[in-house]
């Protein structure tokens, strides 16, 4: 006989981990076995012969390649997850999490090598040209590899953005799912309603995708401007531009560090997205028969959104519905009345 809890969880379905997830999740498995591959590698031979310039990339790819285990730890447990009633709104945001997590771990690896670049700057030291170039050419195609693993997932390098045009006449809309009105002591009344249909269809704004992803690119920018460096410092003897580049390098890859953590945080916070505030607002409000006095709206899973929508006026529940139906990023809609 099943338990209260599951039948309630099949009642309310809380799958919103996007089209994409299982994909996304096998892709990152082959990245993080890749990267631990050239980590060891490196490592084993740096210690067989001796090469400061191996052993130093392998530990450099242990950083990266925890990072990228924690992205693969994160798709796992969403999924494992993901009928647990515990979590109110599902797993989507598990991957928000672990990417905000890598997100650190990123601008700790870009301060780590502007350091490094500042101290190798000021005080030049012997670099064993031959040796590093190979390194840097091993890892550059190991980082290519995994990027082309991983740019076949969507959205790993964009954020969810709401300001395309939206076109309310096409009928691809959320579904009623079911709906109950019950009392509450404070004199609202509530109008619950699901999307049954498919909660996977928006497979973008994955940023647990997106945070390996740009791992993998700033290891591979991290290569070529090593490259660069040392080819410039074996034969043209320009020992100060191998610091320089990792200057430039940890600029930019704390760059990427700040903008995704950034847009992780909002998610995780529950910022609303501005746009579509704005577009229920458009759907929802008629002169006369009904106005939002109060909204809330949030992100709880790869380009699915929840909202409560409190409303006065003459319009039922059911019209405020049927209203919202093309605002396709509403996976769960709450509306309130007073």
């Amino acid at each position: 006989m099943a338990s209260r809890f599951e039948i309630e969880a099949q009642a309310h379905a809380h799958d919103y981990l996007g089209a994409a997830h299982d994909d996304n999740a096998r892709r990152t498995a082959w990245v993080v076995a890749l990267t631990a591959a050239m980590m060891v590698g490196e490592i084993v031979a740096g210690y067989l012969t001796g090469s400061m310039a191996l052993l130093a990339d392998g530990f450099h790819m242990a950083t990266h390649a925890g990072a990228l285990g924690v992205a693969a730890i994160a798709y796992g447990y969403a999924k494992r997850h993901v009928a647990n009633p515990r979590y109110s709104f599902g797993t989507g945001k598990v991957g928000d999490l672990a990417g905000f997590a890598s997100a650190l771990v990123l601008g700790i690896v870009a301060l780590g090598i502007a350091i490094e670049s500042a101290v190798r700057l000021a005080q030049p030291a012997k670099v064993a040209f031959d040796e590093a170039i190979l390194v840097a050419v091993l890892g550059l195609g190991v980082n290519l590899v995994s990027a082309l693993l991983l740019s076949g997932g969507h959205g790993h390098h964009h954020h969810h953005d709401h300001g395309h045009e939206h076109r309310h006449g096409h009928g691809h809309g959320h579904g009623h799912g079911h709906g109950h009105g019950h009392g509450h002591g404070h004199g609202h009344g509530h109008d619950h309603g699901h999307g049954h249909h498919d909660h996977h269809r928006h497979g973008g704004g994955d940023n647990n995708l997106r945070a390996a992803y740009v791992h993998v690119l700033a290891d591979a920018l991290t290569s070529v401007l090593a490259i660069v460096a040392l080819l410039a410092g074996r034969y043209l003897g320009w020992l100060w531009l191998d610091p320089l580049m990792g200057l430039v390098g940890g600029a930019v890859i704390a760059r990427w560090a700040w903008t995704l953590m950034a847009d992780t945080a909002r998610v995780l916070l529950d910022t609303a997205d501005a746009h579509l505030v704005a577009e229920i607002r458009d759907c929802v409000e008629r002169p006369g028969d009904a106005r939002i006095v109060d909204l809330h709206v949030w992100q709880v899973g790869p380009g699915a959104h929840a909202a409560i929508v409190d409303i006065v006026g003459a319009a039922p529940a059911a019209a405020i519905r049927e209203r919202l139906e093309p605002v396709h990023e509403l996976v769960h809609l709450t509306i309130e009345r007073r």
